[in-house]
Parts: C-alpha cells; sequence; structure tokens
C-alpha cells in the first residue's frame, strides 16, 4: 500500500500542476498518487523515501516526472504515444508509465538522484523590468551576482525582449521575447546596461551539456516553454560557479566605483538553510551600509511568500536601506501584476 505522505506529495503537485497551466501533469501527478505502483526498484525507493518528499522540500514527485519526460525527449517508445500532444485515458496511461518504471529503473533512479533544476527562462519577466527600474534611477552599469543560477540561462536576462502590455522592452535584435500577461504601469524606458554578470549554484548545469536536464524539468504539455528554454541554452554564455551561494557571495559584496551592484534570486532563495540566509542577510546588509550614489546596491528576490498568488518581488535598496513591494508574478513568469514604486534620490 502507498504511504499517505507519498500520496499526499502527488496530490498536493497534481493540483499546483494542474494550477500553473499543465492538465497532463496534472493527470500524471494524480494517477502516481492513487493507482497501483508495479513491484519493483522504483516502487521500492520512492515509497520508502527519507525525509520530506513535496515541493517546499525533496521535490519527489517533480524529480519522478523529470525522469520520464528525459525518457520521452530521447525516444522512449514507449511513453511516445501517450505523451503530449497526444491526449489518452487514465488507464492508457497508467499502463505504460508503469512499463517505464520497469524498463527503465535505472534510468529513473538516476534521475530520482538529484533535485528538480527548472531554470525557467519566463522568470526573467521580473528582471528586465527590474532592470530598467534600476537604470532610470542610478544611470550606472550594472553587476550582477545571481544566487541559485542553475544553468544560468537567467543571467541574460538583458539579451531577452519583453512585451509588457504591448510595449516592447530590450535589445534591438533579442534572444527571445518573452509575453507574459501584464498588469500594472510600464518600466521607465531607461535601458540597462550589464557590464559584468556571475552566478553561482550548488549543482550548475552547463547548457552545452546539460541542455536534456534543462529541458526535462519542463512540463509536456507546455510546448512553448520548451521553445524559449531552447532559445535561451543557444545564447548562454556565462558558465555558472559551483559553491554554496552565501560562502561565493561574501567575495563579490566588495563595491565597485561606478556600478550598481544587483544580487538577485528568483525561487531559490527559500530554498537556502534558514542559517545561511540569516548569514546572507547579515552579509548584504552590512555591505548595504557602505554602499552610496557612486556605488550602490539593489538586492531582488522573486519568492514564494505563502501568498496565495504568484511570488512575491521584493527589492531592497542602498545607499538608504528602502524595502519596496514590486508587485507579484507567477511562478513560471506567465503573469506579472507590476508596481512601480517611487524611489527617492
Amino acid at each position: 500500500m502507498m504511504p499517505a505522505r507519498i500520496a499526499e506529495a502527488f496530490e498536493f503537485q497534481s493540483k499546483a500542476c494542474a494550477a500553473l497551466g499543465s492538465p497532463f501533469m496534472g493527470q500524471l501527478m494524480r494517477l502516481c498518487g492513487t493507482q497501483d505502483w508495479p513491484d519493483g526498484a522504483i516502487k521500492d525507493r520512492i515509497f520508502s523515501w527519507q525525509g520530506e518528499v513535496g515541493p517546499r522540500d525533496q521535490s519527489v514527485p517533480l524529480r519522478l516526472a523529470g525522469a520520464l519526460h528525459a525518457l520521452h525527449l530521447q525516444g522512449d517508445v514507449t511513453l511516445a504515444p501517450v505523451y503530449p500532444p497526444h491526449q489518452v485515458q487514465d488507464d492508457t496511461l497508467w499502463a505504460a508509465i508503469s512499463d517505464a518504471f520497469q524498463q527503465n529503473a535505472t534510468h529513473i533512479n538516476t534521475w530520482l538522484d538529484s533535485a528538480p533544476q527548472t531554470n525557467e527562462v519566463r522568470r526573467s519577466v521580473t528582471l528586465i523590468p527590474l532592470g530598467h527600474l534600476l537604470a532610470e534611477r542610478f544611470g550606472l552599469p550594472i553587476r550582477t551576482s545571481e544566487l541559485g543560477a542553475s544553468g544560468g540561462l537567467n543571467l541574460h536576462w538583458d539579451a531577452f525582449a519583453l512585451d509588457a502590455g504591448g510595449t516592447v522592452f530590450g535589445p534591438d535584435n533579442p534572444a527571445l521575447t518573452l509575453t507574459p500577461d501584464w498588469t500594472g504601469p510600464q518600466p521607465p524606458a531607461t535601458r540597462p546596461q550589464v557590464v559584468a554578470r556571475a552566478g553561482v549554484d550548488l549543482n550548475p548545469l552547463d547548457p552545452a551539456v546539460d541542455a536534456l536536464r534543462l529541458q526535462a524539468y519542463l512540463w509536456p504539455d507546455q510546448p512553448e516553454r520548451l521553445t524559449l528554454t531552447q532559445a535561451a541554452i543557444a545564447a548562454a554564455k556565462t558558465k555558472v560557479d559551483q559553491a554554496d551561494a552565501i560562502d561565493w557571495l561574501s567575495a563579490r559584496l566588495t563595491h565597485q566605483s561606478g556600478q550598481l551592484h544587483l544580487i538577485y534570486s528568483t525561487i531559490a532563495w527559500q530554498y537556502f538553510p534558514a542559517t545561511k540566509q540569516a548569514e546572507g542577510t547579515a552579509m548584504i546588509e552590512a555591505a548595504g551600509k557602505a554602499a552610496t550614489e557612486d556605488h550602490p546596491l539593489a538586492w531582488f528576490g522573486m519568492e514564494n511568500d505563502g501568498g496565495e498568488r504568484g511570488a512575491a518581488l521584493t527589492l531592497r535598496l542602498w545607499p538608504g536601506d528602502l524595502t519596496l513591494d514590486l508587485g507579484r508574478a507567477d511562478f513560471h513568469g506567465r503573469w506579472i501584476d507590476w508596481q512601480l514604486p517611487a524611489i527617492p534620490r
């Protein structure tokens, strides 16, 4: 019998996926939480998983979904007839999934070893208007530090275009164009200039080598995400450093004259241990106290605050230690409710 906590994790993930616009993932996760699993290595491992299995910890359902999607992307003949664009009944889908569990146990077990790394390019819908806001306020070139950067696809947000309610912001020849449902005032027209960028992750991915992993954690019935990710992979130029994010950041907090330092994370800070969050906050605040108009500091987070709708967009600025509410955004960047607060000078 399936342990209750495993069933609950798949049920929660099913509802979350359906709410985020993926009926297929909703169906797949629901079946994983309600059907009889075939005996074997995959059932034994997941049913006896140690620790929290849900999305705010080890995300076991999404580990499994990524393993299966990778099989499909590699041309698995069992999954091809039941994965999107096909739509099949529950019993047909579950029969194929059960076969995959038994025929590809080694592959699936290897993917279960690693937490999902969803390098969602559409989260740059928050970074592009942020860059315009900072460029308008300070008029300085920007140096960036991304925490939890995964494959580094969002390190190059300034190479992407943003259609904000009919007005397009970004370079003349963008690597891709993001088209969220936009609510709120448009950002300033001032174009940001990023002069240096770096990112860090405990398990960084190399887009040139790990393209399959970057695509596998996307959801099979959302082809637009796959198209955008493929374009971002082609445009990726910056290797992500492998390190603890807070340890890595400590060496980057020295101010550079004539540059604004932007530290940011998108659905990553929340996964750092509480002790590291406290350490990082103290470090950033200490650096903020030394910030000036010649070398300001900005700390931005697109993170889950437990609200009912999407992620909170929060910006702290120094000098002055201002905390600004920039609105909310969908976790996958499908929509953004942008706020444009006045920033004192």
